[in-house]
């Protein structure tokens, strides 16, 4: 596997990547945003402590510190690099190149589960807002009420995220399709445009504006205090530092390691004063890898690695999710143009239905015909292991090139289940926080998950045999649900052995093509790792607040409820502190 560690694979694999496209203005200069300064400059700025350091400024890292910083000091550590001016990024059409991109100061970080799945994650000011498909919708209220979270205060914080970066679609021709093809398979009421979680079918929100263009989470600094918010990008966190004082039990979280964008080391302070905190914000890898790097985690995962215990806790990685994808290909009569999701169906079989078409790059982007199917990667799944090579790829890749263009027009129609229940856990490979740590998701190990999956296919079925569906097709009449599971088959992307039943046992080809739609979670639940709170428990002056806290994924994306987190958790410590005088 080590051509894979190369990123030669994840070069060919972003061109298959059927839920994510991006455009590349420089947004930065039209945001009151504080400044954005490489993590060198910090051994030049005038040194002082701070109320917050925040190890993240991701989905929810953004919008907390904008918060936080209202009334006090807050250090924002973000380890990649700038959104802005980027166009694989900003633009719509250039969605999955950000997949493409290999090289140190890539907005992504490519990684394969032990499962097989090729997945992401962000490394980016703004984190996965940055490189996600955009599709914005709420939590349902039972999520909320399971968290234990103040209903008003969530009612407050999510338009608080609305009203600056999220827009309404102008639905695209194969988004319309779908909404009528779940109307007619019987998925409904009909919702209309809405960011609530109903069941039926529904047009949601959006994070790309009128003109294609992605905003973002780091939007969102632009309302905090630029006089109380220092953001230092290029700046890894590698470990936090405590203090133990005799006669206190609880080791106290003081500060921060972290090496910028030359490798030199620096160490960052909390203030004095009660109150004050570390609050880590680096999303379902980065927050449960920098806890066991620190040392808090399962005694003989931290010797293993001859880190030094400072509070055994034997459930941090542990619990980890990833909502399994399944997609089936359907082949049209004229290339689609290209779509994310903007319409989705809830169901009341545990599955959300959504969908993605066509292909598209800007004049100034990568040149390449791959579309989203894959040759050359359902082919590389059937070799064993052992024998995938580098010249394998090269090979698959020639072959491709060679088919003409027309052959990847299509959609893809995507069921995720909804969840999940099975779950599987995180460990390290080394103390690099920049390393990627070993990841399980063990994919349908419990067998709800399975029949969700079946269910979802079966609900496909039934979309494709709609009328609506049936004149994509180039005959008019559709194709048979064997031949598009077939096809499906081939177009797959991950590493995962095929079978002859693919297309004839549902179950295992829900087995054989699961991927991801990136809405992985967990390693710090709360109740284990955190409190209701997000406090680290046994700890003081840390914290956790971001994806690896939820034991389940909320919504049919998840990106609006982390983002909301982000706001309400800062409101919360704000009133916590302060009272009345918060003034939120």
């Amino acid at each position: 596997m080590g051509f894979i560690r190369g990123g030669m694979l994840f070069k060919i694999l972003v061109f298959l990547c059927f839920i994510r496209l991006s455009q590349g203005r420089n947004n930065s200069a039209t945001l009151d945003l504080p400044p954005l300064r490489k993590a060198s400059s910090f051994s030049k700025m005038q040194h002082e402590a701070y109320d917050y350091i925040i190890v993240g400024g991701g989905t929810a890292g953004c919008p907390l510190a904008a918060t936080l910083s209202k009334k006090y000091k807050v250090l924002l550590l973000e380890r990649g690099g700038s959104p802005y001016g980027n166009r694989n990024i900003s633009y719509l059409e250039n969605f999955h190149i950000c997949l493409a991109d290999v090289s140190p100061n890539s907005p992504s970080q490519g990684f394969i589960s032990t499962d097989g799945v090729i997945n992401a994650r962000a490394k980016v000011l703004g984190g996965g807002t940055c490189i996600n498909a955009g599709f914005y919708s709420r939590a349902n209220q039972r999520f909320v009420q399971d968290a234990g979270w103040d209903e008003e205060l969530v009612n407050q914080s999510y338009p608080w995220i609305e009203e600056r970066i999220v827009y309404w679609p102008k639905i695209a021709p194969w988004q319309a399709a779908l909404r009528d093809g779940l109307l007619e398979a019987g998925v409904s009421p009909y919702n209309g445009y809405t960011y609530d979680h109903i069941f039926g079918t529904k047009v949601g929100g959006t994070i790309f504006d009128e003109a294609g263009y992605r905003h973002t989470a780091a939007d969102l600094l632009a309302a905090g205090n630029p006089n109380n918010l220092r953001v230092l990008l290029h700046a890894s966190v590698n470990k936090i530092v405590f203090k133990t004082t005799k006669g206190h039990l609880k080791p106290s979280a003081i500060g921060v390691q972290f090496k910028d964008e030359n490798g030199e080391q620096h160490q960052a302070f909390l203030s004095e004063k009660r109150g004050s905190e570390i609050i880590v914000s680096a999303g379902a890898i980065g927050s449960p890898q920098l806890l066991l790097i620190s040392g808090i985690g399962p005694r003989t995962e931290l010797k293993k690695h001859n880190i030094s215990v400072v509070l055994r806790n034997e459930h941090v990685g542990k619990g980890m999710s990833d909502n399994p994808l399944s997609s089936v290909f359907i082949p049209t009569k004229n290339p689609p143009k290209q779509s994310l999701i903007e319409t989705v169906g809830i169901t009341d079989g545990g599955v959300f239905i959504e969908a993605s078409s066509g292909f598209g790059q800007t004049d100034d982007s990568i040149h390449c015909h791959h579309g989203i199917m894959s040759a050359e990667i359902g082919q590389l799944s059937t070799i064993p292991p052992k024998q995938r090579s580098l010249e394998a790829v090269h090979k698959y890749v020639h072959n491709k090139n060679s088919l003409p263009k027309e052959v990847f027009h299509g959609g893809f129609i995507l069921s995720k289940i909804d969840g999940p229940l099975s779950n599987g856990d995180l460990v390290l490979v080394d103390t690099d926080a920049n390393s990627n740590p070993n990841v399980t998701f063990n994919y349908f190990k419990h067998p709800q998950d399975l029949r969700r999956c079946v269910y979802g296919i079966k609900t496909i079925e039934r979309i494709v045999h709609t009328n609506t569906f049936s004149n994509f097709t180039p005959s008019g009449s559709g194709y048979p649900m064997e031949k598009l599971l077939n096809m499906s088959v081939a177009a797959n992307i991950n590493l995962i052995p095929k079978h002859t039943n693919d297309s004839t046992s549902l179950e295992q080809f829900c087995r054989d093509t699961v991927v991801t739609i990136w809405h992985y979670h967990g390693g710090c639940h709360v109740g284990k790792v955190v409190d209701q709170q997000y406090k680290v428990i046994g700890t003081s002056g840390l914290r956790v607040i971001d994806g690896s806290t939820l034991s389940r994924s909320p919504g049919t994306n998840p990106q609006a409820t982390i983002m909301m987190m982000g706001r309400y958790m800062g409101v919360e410590i704000l009133r916590e502190r302060l009272g009345r005088a918060a003034g939120v």
